[in-house]
C-alpha cells in the first residue's frame, strides 16, 4: 500500500471521528440550553429530556474512543498526527463531562419545581449558561479551524463566568441569612451555579487543547481564575 494511500485513508478516518466530535458538541450545546431553560421555566418535561439526552452524548464518546483506538492501531500515526488523534480523545472527554453537568442541573430542576423563586437567581444562572454555551461553540470552532487566537479568547472569557458565579454565590448567601426557609433552595441553586462554573473550566480545557494542537506547546501562563468563593466560607 502506497504512503499516499495510507495518508488519504488516515485523513478519511480522522474526518469521520471529528464529525462525531462536532455532533457530540452540538448535543452538549443543546443540553446546556435545555438545562438552563428548564430551570428558568420550571419545565420538568424539558429537564427529563436533558437527562435522557445524556445517553446519546455518552454513546458518542464511546464511539469516538473506539474509532480513535482503531485509527491508532491501523494507521500508527506519529508526531503531529498522533497529537491530533490524542486531542480527539481529550476533547470528547471534556464534552462528556460538560454533558454530565447539564444532566445534574436537570436533576436539580425537578427538585426545585415546587420551591419559591429566589430573587433573580434563575435568570442569572441562565446568563451564566448562555456564556458557557457561547464559549463552547467558539472552542469547537477554534478546534475545527485550528485557530489558536480564538482559543485564547475563550480561555480569557472564563473569568467572566467565574465573576458571575461569585456574584450569585454572594447573593445566595444573603438570601439564606435573611430567611432560613430559603436555605434548601439556595443550596440547590448554588450547586447548579457550581456545575455551570465547572462547565466553563472544561470548555477552557478544550481551548487549551486547541492551542497545544496548533502550536505543539501547552499554554505556559497560569490560567486566570476569578472564583474566590472559598474565601467567603
Amino acid at each position: 500500500m502506497s504512503e499516499q494511500h495510507i495518508a488519504s485513508a488516515f485523513d478519511r478516518d480522522l474526518e469521520a471521528v471529528q464529525a462525531h466530535i462536532m455532533k457530540m458538541g452540538g448535543l452538549v450545546e443543546a443540553a446546556i440550553t435545555g438545562a438552563a431553560r428548564s430551570l428558568e421555566t420550571r419545565d420538568e418535561e424539558l429537564a427529563q429530556q436533558v437527562r435522557q439526552g445524556d445517553k446519546a452524548i455518552d454513546a458518542l464518546e464511546d464511539l469516538i474512543n473506539e474509532e480513535t483506538a482503531r485509527v491508532i492501531a491501523l494507521r500508527a500515526p506519529t508526531a503531529g498526527d498522533l497529537r491530533l488523534v490524542l486531542s480527539v480523545l481529550k476533547v470528547s472527554a471534556n464534552l462528556e463531562r460538560i454533558g454530565d453537568y447539564a444532566k445534574n442541573i436537570a436533576k436539580r430542576t425537578t427538585i426545585l419545581v415546587e420551591a419559591n423563586q429566589i430573587g433573580g437567581s434563575t435568570a442569572a444562572l441562565r446568563r451564566m449558561a448562555r456564556e458557557v454555551e457561547r464559549m463552547l461553540r467558539d472552542a469547537l470552532d477554534a478546534y475545527i479551524q485550528r485557530d489558536a487566537e480564538l482559543a485564547r479568547d475563550v480561555i480569557d472569557r472564563d473569568q467572566e463566568v467565574d465573576q458571575m458565579y461569585n456574584g450569585l454565590f454572594r447573593e445566595l448567601l444573603t438570601f439564606m441569612a435573611e430567611d432560613p426557609r430559603n436555605i434548601t433552595a439556595c443550596m440547590h441553586l448554588h450547586f447548579i451555579a457550581k456545575n455551570i462554573e465547572r462547565m466553563g473550566d472544561h470548555v477552557t480545557a478544550i481551548a487549551e487543547q486547541v492551542i497545544y494542537l496548533v502550536t505543539g506547546e501547552r499554554p505556559t501562563e497560569a490560567r486566570p481564575k476569578a472564583d474566590n468563593t472559598s474565601q467567603s466560607l
